[in-house]
């Protein structure tokens, strides 16, 4: 049985990959900064499977050594690492920025990352086997108007994931990334901070990619046969063509 780590698992992409992953037995260790939704996701899958959970932020180093050694002997031995972790803080040309926002989506998107990563990889590398699937973006591939920071950030996901994939191959550990377009979640309520009106907007007159499409597809990937490695993948709603061509008649 597989005992796989998700990052912001409380929400989205990573809360719907848990419950695909809980269906085929995987053991879980769900990570995210709220309380109260970590005790939703235990008891939801636990009649399914084996779920752990660690509350901690992506930004804060010292907490994610603590919350990694603090995990049971029985799930220390980490197959997959699904680093989903994200945010996207406001849509202001480059002038306009604010620096807390572009701080927190480096701090996030990309810093986070690595953190979490630097604190799993050496147990995959002493085993020599591991499966690390980075959630990236269509921003990872295109900029955007107004994306300017945001984008960075995924593009620097996307430069890590190839990196990552160069300096494990030796180790034989798996590594890859699912790039999604746009997906109906808490993304542009965050992104939008909190003007819903305004989130739901971005999802009207076409349909979007669904967080279950997303994780669907991520647990196809985990499952293949381990001599196959899905290295670099972009997922778009059949109405977007690119980061900016989107057509709202389908």
């Amino acid at each position: 049985m597989k005992t796989a780590l998700i990052t912001g698992a409380t929400s989205g992409i990573g809360r719907a990959t848990a419950k695909y992953f809980a269906k085929n037995h995987f053991r879980l260790i769900l990570c995210g900064r709220r309380d109260d939704r970590l005790a939703e996701l235990q008891d939801e899958f636990a009649p399914l499977t084996r779920v752990h959970t660690l509350n901690f932020d992506v930004r804060d180093k010292e907490a994610i050594t603590a919350s990694i050694e603090s995990i049971p002997d029985d799930l220390k031995n980490i197959d997959i690492l699904v680093n989903n972790a994200g945010n996207a803080h406001g849509l202001d040309p480059i002038q306009n920025g604010d620096l807390n926002d572009w701080d927190s989506m480096m701090d996030i998107n990309v810093k986070g990352l690595l953190y979490v990563s630097r604190a799993i990889i050496p147990g995959m590398v002493e085993r020599r086997h591991g499966h690390i699937i980075n959630i990236g973006s269509i921003a990872g591939k295109e900029v955007y108007p107004n994306g300017n920071v945001y984008c960075a950030s995924k593009h620097a996901v996307d430069a890590i994931n190839q990196g990552m994939r160069m300096d494990l191959n030796q180790y034989g550990i798996r590594v890859g990334a699912i790039n999604p377009g746009l997906v109906a979640t808490e993304f542009s309520e965050v992104r939008f901070k909190g003007d819903t009106d305004r989130a739901a907007g971005v999802y009207k007159g076409y349909e979007p990619l669904k967080a279950d499409d997303i994780a669907d597809i991520i647990t196809f990937v985990v499952t293949r046969p381990y001599h196959v490695n899905i290295a670099d993948l972009m997922v778009l709603p059949t109405a977007q063509a690119s980061a900016t061509i989107l057509n709202k008649s389908v």
